[in-house]
């Protein structure tokens, strides 16, 4: 059998929570979920696995209709993520144009929270609930006996009369078991970030779970346990990398730090084998200290992505965030001081904040002077508490949420907090918040400085261009 993953080709229609002057994407990673699923398969099962990456391959709708009739797939699996729904379907109706025979398998988070509303669109076959790579293949295995498929956990599927949800499976704890993501099968020397101190780039999960209950967390698929692969299973896996002449890895585990000595034994398992990548992780500022910062320097970490989110005390009680701003200080004078890079994550518009702590938000943004800095509107994604927190208090009038999912339109706007101000306002402060941070002198002292290449030279005026494009109004 023929199994092709699919990420869609990305268009303008995916629904934003960013003005449209600031939503173009400057990366182009890896699709990790993609690459497990198509490793476990291969080990798996005999069936034959390719997956097809659309955006970083620049394969549009009508080029992507010629290679799904030239690879003749019998089975086609898509991630589906809320803000990429409305390219999941499109590909979805494609590929049954071309043959209504072949089997569409959707996963990823939107389906886990809206699953009956996904199963109706009439091009959708299954659903894979939860963490997907045993689901897809034990769902490959029995694909043609749908009795058998209500015995699969993780499933949700309709058998001609009614939907069939088989509940979610258990979550995999011995992540040790998984084989490495499938990079082999996309073109991996085609992957960069405008960050990457040397690319190409390649995506990473050392663990999975995370064990804070932040207000706004958007992941409940992977659930509140904090699950690490061993430090052994990691730094073979940075050697495989390595051997493919990638040169930076982005680690995408929710809190990287959690356990602190796993992460000591991994740095020093890299200092033992001589591994030469550069590596980027993102932390909590209440789970590093400058011991571990700098042994983690010596290991190839070369910047660390903090979510700070609010520059009151106020703020970060109300998002539940379990930090303090003297904590935050800190984090980010000792990550300087051992001369790793610094990425700042803030949020405005957040329950209860006003445009005083806003200012403050800014100003401490400002004061950590992180090497890059990423200002968005506070957004109530989909089961998350905010956006419960909305519909009960009815700062959000309407489960807007439920509505998309049931007609995924273009002109979707996601809901923000309104509650002291409107839409446009806060990208008006958003906007503002950018220019006055980036086009600092300041900061662009600081770049010129740290110039490293004449592809680096040309990453940042293409940014500085987009910056002084945007409109505040």
């Amino acid at each position: 059998m023929k199994i092709l993953l699919i990420n869609p080709p990305t268009t303008k229609t995916i629904a934003s929570i960013m003005p449209k002057d600031l939503e173009e994407d400057l990366d182009f990673l890896p699709p990790l979920g993609l690459m497990y699923i198509a490793s476990y398969a291969l080990k798996n099962t005999n069936h034959e696995v390719k997956i097809l990456d659309c955006p970083v391959e620049d394969i549009n709708y009508s080029d992507l209709t010629e290679k799904i009739k030239l690879e003749k797939p019998e089975v086609v699996g898509l991630t589906a993520m809320t803000f990429t729904l409305i390219d999941v379907i499109l590909t979805a109706k494609i590929i049954k144009q071309i043959n209504p025979n072949i089997k569409v398998v959707l996963g990823g988070p939107h389906v886990n929270i809206y699953p009956r509303e996904t199963l109706a669109n009439p091009e959708v076959d299954f659903l894979v609930l939860g963490e997907g790579e045993q689901v897809f293949t034990d769902l490959l295995k029995n694909i043609n006996n749908l009795e058998k498929l209500k015995q699969v956990s993780g499933l949700a599927f309709s058998d001609g009369k009614q939907i069939i949800n088989t509940g979610k499976r258990d979550f995999i704890t011995n992540l040790d078991q998984l084989p490495f993501p499938a990079r082999h099968l996309t073109p991996s020397k085609k992957y960069f970030s405008i960050i990457a101190k040397k690319n190409p780039t390649t995506t990473m999960f050392t663990s999975r779970g995370c064990p804070y209950k932040c207000l706004f967390c958007d992941r409940p698929h992977l659930g509140k346990i904090f699950r690490a692969r061993s430090a052994e299973n990691v730094v073979k896996e940075l050697e495989e990398i390595q051997s493919m002449g990638i040169k930076e890895v982005f680690i995408y585990d929710d809190t990287f730090t959690i356990d602190r000595q796993r992460v000591v034994d991994i740095c020093n398992l890299i200092l033992r084998r001589n591994i030469k990548l550069s590596w980027d992780i993102r932390a909590r500022v209440n789970t590093v200290d400058e011991q571990l910062l700098y042994l983690m320097k010596q290991a190839g970490c070369e910047r660390i992505h903090y979510g700070v989110e609010a520059g009151t005390e106020k703020v970060l009680n109300t998002l539940r965030k379990g930090i303090t701003i003297a904590q935050v200080q800190k984090a980010f004078i000792l990550t300087k001081k051992v001369k790793i890079e610094t990425a700042g994550y803030f949020m405005i518009g957040s329950p209860g904040e006003t445009l005083s702590d806003i200012k403050q938000t800014i100003r401490l943004a400002k004061q950590l002077f992180p090497d890059y800095v990423h200002f968005s509107v506070t957004t109530p994604f989909p089961a998350t508490d905010l956006y419960f927190k909305g519909l009960n208090e009815g700062v959000i009038k309407k489960d807007h949420w439920r509505e998309f999912s049931k007609n995924p339109r273009p002109d979707f706007l996601p809901p923000a907090w309104e509650e002291n101000f409107t839409r446009q306002e806060l990208f008006k402060i958003l906007i503002s918040a950018y220019k006055s941070y980036y086009l600092s002198l300041r900061y662009i002292v600081k770049r010129i400085k740290e110039l490293r290449s004449w592809d680096n030279l040309k990453n940042n005026i293409k940014v500085g261009i987009k910056l002084l494009s945007l409109k505040n109004e």
